[in-house]
């Protein structure tokens, strides 16, 4: 049962430390909208999402109000479009994604996940066309969010689809409106999916989950800094177990906004995902945590470890919170978006091979990097393939999402904006990965796959 009292003590750390509720998150099931004719299919999906979510912001607005608790976000994910679209006879993906794109701004949410592709073992004629469709969809349109899952510790790696998505991404640089790639921003190339992430840009409603469901996502990086200086100096021990109680609370307070939500909107409860989401703004860094632990600056020597120190604790203080903890709940490292992060990458000290070992121990991957521009397709895929192999041998979910800022060198900012942020634009090393990455096939599972 939820203690009145786990919830006042979460008053503090709403007025004071930056914690809220990131986004509350309805995923939909469009399995029901295929349809051999392309126009009558996006008129069903559309038709469907408003009618599901017609209420979905009016009900956070009110329960933020009613609470106290900030909601910063009121989001859609749906079934994978290239399932949804595959019985149509469109030549093309983009009417899809602009169906997506008036139902989200129908709705009042700031974005929509689910234009995506499940390629891990090979692809369908549906998964190219859309994986075709990605740059012109995510370049002409505001609010419709994509993934790609490349590779499954089941599966192995896809190196064909690793190859296909590092020129997707270049392309869709080029493609940016805004000519510093956001649109890129707008894409997740994931290793070992979720089906329940209420996060962007990698959220999707799995084909596992209910006809309609509402994820939570929880974040607290300056309610778990300010918390961690009372310890210091103190061991480890009580580090991990201040962590996991302040976890404990953060999680508390979210599943009482879920169960809310759920409830006034006639919506089942999924998960909660309780994932340190960092922003751009002071005091709400994981990178500030790890430097409060004893770092003198994120990326030195010792970063990994106090990292997973951190997810490790972040993750046994949720589940104690409530039996429904999904997603993806750890700690995320989005350069952008985390202040401190920034700083770290100014000085050099934080690096792309600094983060790759980090990936290893958080809860998701390389996320919000901004390389230069003229970085060549293969190197982009060889990056992306680092990841999933991290993901496919650890059994865990990594993910990439890389900006190529044209016109930009190492050094140089790029300005996204809101919670986005700002990346220094990072060193890749110059050396070539393309007859690598040209070999294609498949990179085959690892042993511990063999688990039945």
């Amino acid at each position: 049962m939820l203690n009145t009292g786990d919830i006042l003590q979460t008053i503090e750390m709403i007025n004071q430390q930056n914690l809220d509720i990131r986004t509350i998150t309805m995923g939909i099931n469009l399995h029901d909208c295929a349809d051999a004719n392309a126009d009558a299919c996006c008129e069903k999906i559309y038709a469907k999402i408003t009618r599901l979510a017609k209420n979905l912001v009016n009900v956070g607005n009110e329960i933020s109000q009613e609470f106290g608790v900030p909601i910063v976000n009121k989001r859609i994910s749906v079934s994978p479009i290239s399932l949804i679209a595959a019985a149509s006879d469109a030549e093309n993906y983009l009417p899809f994604a602009k169906a997506l794109d008036a139902a989200a701004n129908e709705v009042g949410v700031n974005f929509i996940g689910g234009f995506s592709a499940l390629v891990h073992k090979g692809f369908s004629n549906s998964d190219k066309k859309l994986i075709a469709s990605i740059p012109h969809a995510l370049s002409h349109t505001e609010r419709v969010c994509s993934s790609v899952n490349i590779a499954t510790t089941k599966a192995g790696i896809n190196m064909d689809a690793v190859k296909l998505m590092g020129d997707c991404i270049i392309k869709m640089a080029h493609t940016s409106p805004d000519g510093e790639g956001l649109a890129c921003a707008k894409l997740v190339v994931f290793t070992n999916y979720v089906e329940d992430n209420p996060f962007m840009a990698g959220a999707l409603h799995g084909c596992g989950e209910p006809e309609a469901v509402i994820n939570v996502g929880v974040s607290g990086p300056g309610v778990v800094h300010s918390a961690i200086k009372s310890v210091r100096g103190e061991s480890f021990d009580m580090l991990a177990e201040t962590i996991k109680r302040t976890a404990f609370r953060i999680c508390r307070a979210g599943q009482l906004v879920a169960q809310e939500a759920s409830k006034r909107l006639n919506v089942p409860f999924g998960v909660v995902d309780l994932s340190l989401a960092p922003t751009p703004a002071v005091g709400d860094s994981v990178a500030r945590i790890l430097e409060e632990m004893g770092l003198e600056i994120c990326g030195t020597h010792g970063t990994t470890a106090a990292l997973a120190l951190l997810n490790d604790a972040v993750k046994k203080g949720g589940v104690m919170a409530t039996g429904h903890v999904g997603g993806l709940s750890g700690a995320f490292i989005p350069v952008s978006e985390d202040e401190g992060m920034i700083a770290a990458a100014q000085t050099g000290v934080l690096t792309i091979d600094k983060l790759e070992a980090m990936t290893c121990v958080c809860s998701v991957g390389l996320d919000m990097i901004a390389v230069p521009g003229d970085t060549p397709s293969a190197t982009i895929a060889a990056i992306i393939a680092d990841e999933a192999a991290i993901g496919i041998v650890n059994n865990k979910t990594t993910a990439v999402r890389i900006i190529p800022a044209i016109g930009k060198q190492v050094g140089d900012m790029v300005e996204f904006g809101g919670l986005l942020g700002s990346a220094p634009v990072m060193r890749t090393h110059n050396k070539s990965a393309e007859a690598f990455i040209d070999r294609g096939g498949r990179i085959p599972a690892p042993l511990h796959s063999l688990r039945n």
